[in-house]
């Protein structure tokens, strides 16, 4: 893949990806498109910024005449979209911005690539970076596998179940060259503070309480975002045409559990006692800190991946275990203090969102 083209590559999985493909041999342009909202920031990209081969365009998915001309202009050989509203909470308070970009915007995208290849523009793959979320909720056993039926439980799952059919029906009907792609839970470094791994680390460190949501029983597939990133590529470039393939860690692990275990990376990093936000007001450790709060509408109790095909047919293979992704993305926080203060100001006060109690308008 010589050309390609990152959409949402200024969020948290894109701007690791866009880090992964500039690594890969043979690439030698890529431009990012990003709507930069709350979520996305040039931050995120100051490294990449710097790269001759790199080009960034602040447009909307949505934005179908100027989604229609960046792609005309570049002619990519692949578009890769990572462009999306993704926090779970904020779908529940104010699902009309994930129809619009999770939706919308990926038919706009799609419309686009239907329009070149009418026109006669090169071949273009196209990879729709989806979630393990749109197939709902599993019992105590078992695990999501490619032909699981859809079965989204909230407005942000529902939307990406929504743009994954649309991309399965431009594939049957129009032959567009398409692939998507299902992740677990993603942690790591850049992601936004109101997901669970970035705020349960910064609240900690400040002497804030921890919220866990209702029992903290709900169990997540925990995938580093570096081994995703890994794995969409291999999609991108050996994935079969119209298929599916989930992408999951293999780290289950109870919320509560990963709070816990974050608690106890805190103490080996930076011991409570040592800490004067802490000290100050006499709180003894991490895990005193953790306080249970009335759960989000709808919680789906457990996810897990079955990523035998992805392992299979392309040889997949996380490159690290929980356990050490997680002292890794433990020492990235606290090593990057500053650009954790940067990226939140003005955008986000680490507020509880999602409790369904206001109209319009941290968890996992």
């Amino acid at each position: 893949m010589r050309s390609l083209v990152v959409t949402g590559g200024a969020g948290f999985i894109g701007c690791n990806f866009v880090r992964h493909a500039l690594a890969r041999p043979g690439v030698e342009r890529l431009l990012i498109l990003d709507k930069l909202t709350y979520a996305g920031s040039l931050l995120n990209l100051e490294g990449p910024l710097a790269d001759p081969r790199v080009r960034f365009e602040r447009l909307d998915i949505a934005d179908r005449a100027a989604v229609r001309s960046a792609l005309a202009a570049f002619a990519p050989e692949a578009v890769v979209n990572f462009a999306a509203e993704t926090h779970v909470d904020r779908s529940i308070d104010a699902p009309e911005a994930f129809l619009a970009t999770n939706v919308y915007g990926v038919f706009a995208l799609l419309e686009a690539l239907r329009a070149g290849a009418a026109s006669g523009a090169p071949p273009c793959r196209f990879v729709q970076v989806s979630t393990d979320e749109v197939y709902g909720s599993l019992p105590d056993e078992g695990a999501f596998r490619e032909d699981t039926p859809y079965a989204p439980n909230s407005p942000y799952s529902a939307s990406k179940a929504s743009a994954d059919h649309l991309v399965r029906a431009y594939h049957r009907t129009y032959g567009l060259d398409a692939v998507v792609t299902n992740c677990s839970n993603n942690y790591g470094p850049h992601q936004f503070p109101e997901k669970l791994l970035p705020l349960t680390i910064l609240n900690a460190l400040e002497g804030r309480t921890l919220p866990v949501y209702g029992d903290g029983g709900q169990v997540r597939d925990w995938l580093h975002v570096e081994d995703h990133c890994a794995g969409i590529w291999l999609a991108l470039e050996r994935g079969r045409p119209g298929e599916h393939y989930n992408i999951g860690g293999g780290g289950e692990r109870r919320n509560l559990e990963l709070v816990r275990a974050l608690c106890a990376g805190l103490e080996r990093l930076r011991p409570a006692h040592a800490n004067p936000a802490l000290a100050g007001k006499g709180v003894p450790s991490y895990e005193a800190l953790i306080t249970f709060v009335q759960d989000r509408p709808g919680h789906d109790r457990r996810y897990a991946i079955d990523s035998s095909k992805i392992r299979r047919e392309l040889g997949w293979v996380p490159s690290r275990t929980l356990e050490q992704g997680l002292a890794e993305t433990l020492e990235w926080y606290v090593g990057h203090l500053d650009w954790c203060a940067r990226v939140q100001e003005g955008r986000y006060a680490r507020e509880r969102l999602g409790t369904g109690a206001r109209p319009g308008g941290g968890g996992a």
